[in-house]
């Protein structure tokens, strides 16, 4: 039942999904490439609790890397450490990690990114991302403006001189640990971007909201920032005709391209975590 639920959904996932092959991710950043803009591939999947379910993760995410390789792309990738067994041995995700990263230093573009999921793991994830990038400078975390603790973990960042990808945050959590008003998100999240902008290492400003990309390209004229000093993200299939005429302004532009056999989880949590998510995926669908 669940398999031809998940197949009669594919027509609206497969606007935000690549494909559910390294084939067809492959495909998907060469007609980006083709656009002006650069790639970030992610191979669904998450939440794994046995080895070598991780242990298959870490090998999709090696195949995946020599298919950038042989094939040209201008892509590196991201990965989720509940899928490389964060959730049961954080050593042993490190080191799956770690291997991806060797794996990647050989590429053109050898950047791994860490994504950052709810907060039960927030912590583990910036305490592997730490280990990690003491021997290996090509990985960097994403945060989330959201949470009450990101401007420390900005700060920390900055130090570090690691590259960060800034995200409102899409999880529904507490008020406790979260902001919840969308004013105070954005506020939130511009406060934290002219930071990385001003001090950072080449930061990603991950975002969909038209007014906070108004308010991003003013600062970045107003102090007269360098655009090749960083680069606007987007999710793939989210407002197109935005990434477009980004590009065409002359602003780096790279987008986030899932793919995978478990699209259906990224594809379900992305409209129904939150009300705006929900709406905005919608209105993505009919929008040019």
């Amino acid at each position: 039942m669940r398999d031809t639920v998940q197949r009669n959904f594919y027509f609206l996932a497969r606007r935000f999904v690549a494909g559910e092959s390294v084939a067809d991710a492959i495909a998907a950043v060469r007609a980006l490439n083709g656009e002006g803009m650069s790639a970030t591939l992610d191979f669904l999947g998450e939440d794994v609790h046995v080895a070598d379910a991780a242990r298959r993760t870490r090998d999709a995410y090696e195949e995946t890397l020599d298919a950038i390789a042989q094939s040209g792309v201008d892509s590196n990738v991201s990965v989720k450490l509940t899928a490389m067994g964060l959730l049961f041995d954080e050593q042993f995700a490190l080191d799956n990690l770690v291997a991806i990263l060797d794996r990647a230093a050989r590429n053109r573009d050898p950047f791994v990114r860490i994504d950052m999921e709810g907060s039960a793991v927030v912590e583990a994830t910036l305490r592997v991302f730490q280990r990690a990038f003491a021997a290996h400078p090509n990985v960097g975390p994403v945060l989330q403006s959201y949470l009450k603790r990101t401007p420390a973990d900005v700060e920390n960042a900055i130090a570090l001189r690691a590259r960060v990808r800034l995200v409102k945050g899409a999880y529904n959590e507490s008020p406790d640990i979260a902001y919840k008003s969308m004013p105070r998100i954005r506020t939130q999240y511009l406060e934290q971007a002219r930071r990385l902008l001003l001090h950072g290492n080449y930061p990603g400003i991950a975002t969909h909201d038209r007014r906070l990309i108004a308010a991003i390209k003013e600062f970045v004229t107003s102090e007269r920032i360098p655009r090749e000093n960083f680069e606007f993200q987007m999710l793939y299939g989210s407002r197109p005709s935005v990434q477009r005429e980004l590009v065409a302004q002359g602003y780096r532009v790279r987008i986030y391209v899932p793919f995978g056999t478990h699209w259906a989880g990224y594809f379900y949590r992305r409209v129904s975590e939150r009300r705006e998510n929900a709406l905005f995926a919608i209105s993505s669908i009919f929008s040019r």
